[in-house]
């Protein structure tokens, strides 16, 4: 490797939007995060379907009510003369 070429590794003060700290390694001085794990509602069970006009609803009746369509038998091969 080359030297004097890569960027330093150190350790950085990461902050997100919420008010959580922590430190990690990275070549920037500092982290600022709009979200982080601490936040994101898929991490903290906090996420909500949004539901546009009914969509959701209607999706679930449909496929709630059709039966499973059988599928079509396949034609044994003719057997052949000789």
């Amino acid at each position: 490797m080359k030297e004097k070429i890569h960027p330093g590794y150190q350790e950085v003060n990461v902050h997100c939007s919420c008010g959580t700290t922590w430190k990690t390694k990275s070549t920037m001085s500092e982290l600022r995060l709009e979200i982080c794990s601490q936040c994101h509602p898929f991490f903290t069970g906090k996420a909500k379907l949004i539901d546009t006009a009914g969509r959701l609803e209607r999706f679930q009746k449909r496929y709630a009510k059709t039966p499973a369509k059988p599928t079509p038998a396949k034609k044994a091969p003719a057997p052949a003369e000789a």
